[in-house]
């Protein structure tokens, strides 16, 4: 990853401009100065709400007409009476019906006028009162929306992207699903903020892969990047299903009678086989990373097992790479919202980051540290850049032992082989809990126990040059933390958080929606060892990444396994460990047969971003004694089984 980066958002002198200017049209200020925080002034119970659906351009359901996507508005009724604009914060969603959002899964619900009495989440109770028209679209093929799901493609980023259009006055809209009555967004100056976890977080990535105008910023949680991504790791399947499953899931009733030609193709183009196709371009938003104008608030679990730490690396990566301003927030959990982990300093935050991007407030937050990271249970650091200066990429290649699978891991080339057979029924938590002892399954190799704390930040890479005994094969390398923790619980229900019966209120309620959320407290585990990153490959992709080929049994073969980004301190006195092996079981599915895999070890090694590089590797490793650590617990987290994720 990238060790330079630069986080300013605005020039001084532009910003303070912006400032006075935004300000006098947007909120009351005080006669000392700009506002430099919005405050709620305004009246939620008063509030405008209104439905518009915007014309997509599209005609995804093959009916004759352009679809129409359904829009939810709650906007403060006091700065349109008195001929102020507002900005947006929005919401683009597959779920406002089937399945809801948030910790406790709130759907939409409308009054007899069909006007949205419940929008789901805190943000409208919290924002309009401060000034923000609050945004919820039912992504086409959904709730009350026109049109098909596509899984991330053009139906579902376009429509969203028709609606910031809209905001800004290049698209139509009308008051009906079906009239021709048009409307219009007069009260809004167009200035659109994303956000939305998981899927909806998605399409925010998606909309600013775009470029589109007026989207000032998106705050994508837990995110995909690449649909590709969600479904393979390099040619291995990460589950038993296809975007297709997931489309049916979600689709409106309307949507499953007339979407059959889209449901065809998210089959057809998306083989189980792991291959490359169009589809798959098409929904692979980091290849255009330049296009984006918006600045991006980036939110994820490291040990989020549904949404991948691959997607938000390989993202951030790109956007470093094409000077897109970014902050990020890393987190113990799984697949879990910042709302239900670090609540208070979460919306006070996303009030700030907002407010600066949408409002022009000169509030300080381009000059706070760029990362927050969860290092224990509610105890974060922070970054000035992430990763942080000084992070270096170091080659480390594993030495076998005097037993069979059981090796040392070092800056020093190793000769020899080690040999395990793919066993479908073990995983990361089997083999780290083996480490110190011959297994068929895995081979390992660890440092000895630290002399330093050794930080890792990043993505890594592994490089096992191995001979199958079989025509195919899947390999999994991880590193793993070796040592005594107590961490998140994040394969338990909650990933990582318990809901408590007890509310706190964020923002104001009505009748029918309360601003009043259940609270959470951290659900930990005491382990005896920590997975910090995994990686996930089909050995037939060996040649060409997005295809795979049969296998000669006998035959070398070298491929590259990139694994997920993570940030992790591993303290003094624990030892880090590589491991390589088969399938992992529940995180990918077993290739067609059962393969012994015999490892070069000269021919292997790990690409890994140390924060100072080889020689705070070498600093942390040096004098340290082989052997394991003493009594304590021998087991991690384990991962949870096999079943239909959904983002």
């Amino acid at each position: 990853m990238p060790t330079r980066t630069r986080f300013t958002i605005w020039r001084t002198l532009a910003t303070a401009a912006l400032t006075l200017l935004v300000a006098g049209l947007l909120t009351p200020v005080t006669a000392q100065g700009a506002a430099r925080e919005s405050r709620p002034v305004y009246s939620y119970a008063q509030a405008v709400r209104e439905a518009v659906w915007v014309d997509t351009g599209l005609d995804g359901d093959g009916d004759g007409r352009h679809d129409r996507v359904a829009v939810d508005i709650v906007r403060p009724r006091e700065p349109a009476a008195q001929g102020r604009k507002v900005p947006v914060i929005m919401d683009a969603s597959p779920y406002y019906s089937c399945c809801g959002r948030g910790n406790e899964s709130q759907r939409k619900t409308y009054d007899p006028a069909g006007n949205v009495v419940q929008m789901p989440l805190f943000y409208d109770n919290y924002f309009v009162p401060r000034g923000y028209a609050v945004v919820g679209v039912d992504l086409a093929g959904t709730n009350r929306s026109d049109g098909c799901v596509d899984i991330g493609g053009r139906s579902d980023i376009l429509s969203a992207k028709a609606v910031v259009d809209w905001l800004n006055g290049r698209a139509r809209a009308y008051t009906t699903r079906t009239g021709t009555t048009p409307a219009t967004a007069g009260w809004t100056n167009g200035r659109t903020g994303m956000i939305g976890k998981s899927w909806d977080g998605t399409i925010a990535n998606g909309v600013a892969a775009t470029g589109v105008k007026g989207l000032r910023t998106i705050v994508p949680i837990s995110a995909i990047s690449s649909w590709y991504d969600y479904y393979f790791s390099q040619g291995a399947p990460l589950y038993d299903s296809g975007p297709d499953w997931l489309a049916g899931y979600v689709d409106s009733p309307d949507a499953r009678a007339r979407c059959a030609a889209v449901q065809r193709r998210l089959v057809e183009e998306a083989p189980r086989t792991g291959d490359w196709t169009s589809l798959w371009t098409e929904r692979d938003y980091v290849k255009d990373a330049r296009k984006v104008r918006a600045s991006v608030f980036v939110v994820h679990g490291l040990q989020d097992l549904n949404v991948r730490t691959r997607h938000f690396g390989r993202w951030w990566d790109a956007l470093a790479k094409n000077g897109v301003e970014r902050k990020i927030w890393l987190s113990q959990t799984g697949h879990v919202d910042p709302f239900d982990f670090r609540r208070a300093a979460w919306v006070d935050t996303l009030h700030r980051w907002f407010d600066h991007e949408l409002l022009g407030y000169d509030n300080g937050i381009d000059r706070e540290p760029m990362a927050d990271v969860e290092r224990h249970p509610d105890r974060w650091a922070t970054s000035t850049t992430w990763p942080p200066r000084g992070t270096r990429s170091t080659t480390l290649r594993p030495t076998a032992g005097t037993q069979p699978g059981v090796g040392s891991l070092g800056l020093r080339r190793g000769t020899g082989t080690e040999t395990f057979t793919d066993d479908p029924r073990l995983g990361e938590t089997d083999w780290a809990a083996g480490i110190d002892t011959p297994t068929p399954a895995k081979a390992g190799f660890a440092t000895g126990p630290l002399t330093r704390e050794l930080r890792l930040s990043g993505s890594s890479q592994v490089t096992v040059t191995a001979t199958p005994t079989a025509a195919t094969a899947h390999l999994s390398a991880v590193l793993v933390d070796l040592g005594p923790d107590t961490v998140r619980d994040y394969a338990a229900a909650g990933e990582g958080v318990t809901t408590l019966t007890e509310r706190t209120c964020w923002g104001e309620s009505t009748a029918g929606d309360s601003a009043c959320f259940k609270e959470t407290a951290a659900r930990t585990a005491d382990v005896g060892f920590t997975v910090l990153s995994r990686g996930w490959a089909d050995l037939g992709t060996y040649a060409e990444p997005g295809k795979g080929v049969p296998l000669t049994p006998g035959r070398r073969y070298t491929i590259t396994l990139d694994l997920a980004a993570t940030d992790h301190v591993v303290p003094a006195g624990h030892r880090l460990a590589l491991i390589v092996a088969g399938t992992d079981k529940d995180l990918i599915d077993p290739p067609a047969d059962t393969p012994t895999l015999t490892v070069d070890l000269a021919r292997t090694s790990a690409r890994v971003p140390f924060v100072g590089g080889a020689a705070a590797f070498a600093a942390a490793t040096s004098g340290a004694a082989g052997g394991a650590l003493g009594s304590g617990p021998s087991d991690g987290v384990r991962v949870p089984g096999a079943t239909y994720r959904i983002p």
